[in-house]
C-alpha cells in the first residue's frame, strides 16, 4: 500500500484523502492537512514512485486510483478526496471508477484533459544534478540552478531530494515517471460519470482549466462547481493556502 500520513482523529465528518501532484509527495501538504484536521482525520499521501512510497514499473491513472482506493478502503471504506495536477487526475480518475468511495472531490488546477507538456526537463535536470560530496540544500539549489532557472520549481524539486542517505538519492523512480510521461500529461478518456458533489478550484493566474474545458468535465461530472483564487497560479496550494484551506472549508464542511 502507499505509504500514508494521518492527521487528527476520526469524527463525524468522513475522512479527508488529499493527493499531491507529480513530483510533490505528502509533506508538501503538512501545514495545510494539519489545519484542516481540526474537525476531521485527514490522511496525505505519497503516490506510487514519489516520496516514502514503493516503486513500480507502471504509472498509469489505472494504477494511481486503484492505489487510491486500496488507501480509503484501509480508512474507513469512504472519503471526500483532494487532488492537485497529476493527483486531481488520479482523484477523477478514483471517482470515476469507484466512486462508491468518494464522498466530495476537489479537483485543483488540472481538468480531465490531455496537455501537451512533458516534464521531462525537470527529470533531466534532477538526473544531472552532481550528488557527488552534497551536504545542503543551498548547494543541491545552486547546482540546480544551472537547468532550472525558477528558485520556486527549484525548491518544489528539492523537498524530494534525500540529503540524508549516502550518497544523497531522489524519492522519485525519475526512470519511471519518463518512460510514463505522456500517460502522466494525458488523460485515459475514462468514461462513465461521477454524480456526487465536485469542485474544480484553480488558481487565477493559471491556464490549466480553461472555458473550453466545461463541456468535457460537466459530461463527466454533473454536479460539478468551479472557483478561482485570486492571485494563485499552477500551485494554488502554496500560493494562497489560506483562501485555498478557506475555499476547501466552505465546500466540504
Amino acid at each position: 500500500m502507499l505509504t500514508i500520513t494521518r492527521y487528527g482523529a476520526p469524527t463525524a465528518l468522513p475522512p479527508l484523502l488529499i493527493v499531491h501532484g507529480l513530483f510533490g509527495s505528502a509533506r508538501n501538504w503538512g501545514a495545510i492537512a494539519r489545519r484542516m484536521a481540526s474537525d476531521r482525520e485527514v490522511v496525505t499521501v505519497d503516490m506510487r514512485n514519489h516520496g516514502e512510497s514503493p516503486w513500480f514499473p507502471t504509472h498509469s491513472y489505472a494504477d494511481m486510483a486503484a492505489d487510491l482506493a486500496e488507501v480509503i478502503e484501509a480508512i474507513g471504506g469512504r472519503a471526500d478526496v483532494v487532488g492537485h495536477s497529476m493527483g486531481g487526475k488520479a482523484a477523477m480518475q478514483l471517482a470515476l471508477t469507484h466512486g462508491e468511495k468518494v464522498g466530495r472531490l476537489v479537483v485543483a488546477d488540472i481538468a480531465p484533459v490531455a496537455y501537451g507538456h512533458s516534464q521531462n526537463h525537470l527529470i533531466a535536470a534532477m538526473r544531472g544534478l552532481d550528488l557527488a560530496g552534497l551536504e545542503s540544500r543551498s548547494e543541491a539549489d545552486r547546482r540546480l540552478a544551472a537547468t532550472v532557472e525558477d528558485p520556486g520549481v527549484r525548491a518544489f524539486l528539492l523537498q524530494s531530494l534525500d540529503l540524508k542517505a549516502d550518497p544523497p538519492r531522489w524519492r522519485l523512480n525519475l526512470d519511471v515517471l519518463e518512460a510514463e510521461m505522456a500517460g502522466i500529461v494525458g488523460w485515459p478518456g475514462t468514461g462513465g460519470r461521477f454524480d456526487g458533489p465536485v469542485l474544480f478550484l484553480s488558481g487565477a493566474a493559471s491556464d490549466y482549466v480553461r472555458p473550453e474545458h466545461r463541456a468535457g468535465i460537466k459530461h463527466l461530472f454533473p454536479q460539478a462547481k468551479q472557483a478561482k483564487i485570486p492571485g494563485a497560479g499552477h500551485w494554488l496550494h502554496a500560493d494562497r493556502p489560506r483562501e485555498f484551506e478557506a475555499a476547501l472549508r466552505a465546500f466540504l464542511g
